[in-house]
């Protein structure tokens, strides 16, 4: 198969996944809003023009024409306007313009018989689950993928099976020619080991991981043991002794950690001279859960630290300054990912699938994590405005005051309107700056 046609395989795949994360996500809101009984017009999937679209009971489901992003339309979301009861304002202030705007739009498929239907009556503990409901079917989509990615494909790791055998003992910053005189064979080399070599067991303990053999080697300086591997289908036991040698300190990050002082750490351990073959390696199940936090730890940082990082990425799209493979990209980079990804013909089919699959989990638990800033239109905005409600009715009935009502958030739309041209400028910049200057993952 062609380069070409895999890259855009890839950029279908991914596409195909966000479409169904979308719809997914609004079905978290769907559901709880239909079994609380509040009336949902719509249900849809993409911006602008309707492509297609069904009535099924009250509710219209649809497909629109552009694909970033769907809506679900449930009336009375917003409270009429406690002076007179009217969907219309009676000020003509620009913002309170704006939040009656807001308020017609959203009463004027009302009728008598949708009273208790609307959604500015629910109690406020039904509207955050509705509200939350999008980001956590996003979140599900996320722990269901790393499961898939973890248990089913697994991680990239080292594998029992020998890859290389160094030749030749050498110090830290030395090198040695493999054939002169100053060749001192490694342990590893004067026992007769060999590349494609699966060690078994190691001084007559069964050998499960690499991880754990390493450390057999790194304690046994000096010992004389035995070492079975499995050879071209058959055991084959020699004897290794381990000498004792300066070898990098490896940190928590896979890198070679550094002192105090900035130095790298290097430390005396037992010495083999072998390197393990790499192999999809698969987890657990209670290595999910750690993996999916670890990555929304990591997103969660990107979006707190969102401002700098876009401003980050302006600087880098119009000037020479590299982009920040850690930075923020945009659905075109993330298409463009995946495509790089399913061209890569060298690397193993399932390892490209594993990557992908792991790159939609991600894209998930980004999109629940970005939903939960409080800030209207997204998600968090609506929680906000639900206990900012339930806060101030907790106050009224503390200090025997009159329920002051639903609050209405249609009087928060100037900010949303704001939030929503930043969010709309931001998207472009990313778009343009992905493809003038695209990250480079892959080195």
């Amino acid at each position: 198969m062609s380069p070409v046609l895999l890259f855009i395989l890839g950029v279908v795949f991914v596409v195909i996944g966000i479409a169904v994360s979308i719809a997914l996500h609004e079905v978290g809101h769907l559901v709880p809003a239909k079994l609380f009984k509040v009336r949902v017009t719509k249900y849809m999937i993409g911006f602008g023009p309707t492509l297609w679209s069904r009535r099924r009971g009250e509710t219209e489901y649809g497909v629109k024409a552009i694909p970033l992003g769907g809506f679900v339309s449930m009336i009375g979301m917003y409270p009429p306007n406690p002076e007179d009861g009217t969907v219309r304002a009676s000020s003509t202030g620009m913002f309170q313009s704006l939040a009656a705007d807001a308020r017609s739009l959203a009463h004027e498929e009302i009728g008598p018989e949708d009273r208790d239907r609307v959604f500015y009556r629910l109690p406020v503990w039904k509207k955050i689950i509705i509200m939350l409901g999008g980001p956590a079917m996003n979140l599900l989509i996320g722990l269901v993928l790393t499961a898939v990615l973890l248990m089913g494909f697994g991680v990239a790791g080292s594998t029992t099976t020998i890859a290389d055998v160094s030749k030749c003992q050498v110090k830290a910053g030395e090198t040695v020619d493999p054939n002169s005189q100053d060749c001192k064979l490694t342990p590893a080399a004067a026992a007769g080991l060999k590349p494609g070599d699966t060690i078994t067991s190691f001084d007559g303990r069964q050998v499960t991981n690499w991880d754990e053999l390493t450390g057999w080697i790194r304690a046994s300086a000096g010992k004389t043991v035995s070492v079975t591997v499995q050879r071209d289908g058959a055991p084959v036991t020699t004897t290794v002794t381990p000498v004792l040698s300066s070898r990098p300190v490896v940190g928590a990050d896979g890198r070679q950690a550094k002192d105090a002082d900035g130095k790298l750490r290097y430390q005396d351990v037992g010495f083999l001279g072998i390197g393990p073959q790499s192999a999809l390696v698969q987890q657990p199940a209670s290595a999910v859960l750690p993996m999916a936090g670890e990555n929304i730890k990591q997103i969660a940082g990107v979006v707190l630290n969102l401002p700098a990082r876009v401003v980050g990425v302006a600087q880098a799209a119009f000037s020479s300054e590299p982009r920040d493979p850690n930075g923020p990209i945009s659905v075109v980079g993330v298409g463009r990912v995946a495509g790089e990804v399913a061209a890569m013909e060298q690397v193993p089919l399932q390892s490209r699938l594993a990557t992908l699959v792991g790159l939609l989990a991600g894209l998930n638990f980004a999109l629940a994590v970005f939903n939960l800033v409080p800030l209207l239109p997204l998600d968090g905005g609506h929680v906000a405005g639900a206990l900012y409600e339930g806060f101030r009715r907790r106050i009224a009935k503390l200090f025997g005051r009159p329920d002051p009502g639903a609050f209405d958030i249609a009087k928060m739309l100037p900010v949303t309107y704001v939030v929503a041209a930043l969010l709309m400028g931001m998207s472009a910049l990313l778009i343009y700056a992905d493809i003038v200057k695209p990250v480079n993952l892959f080195g």
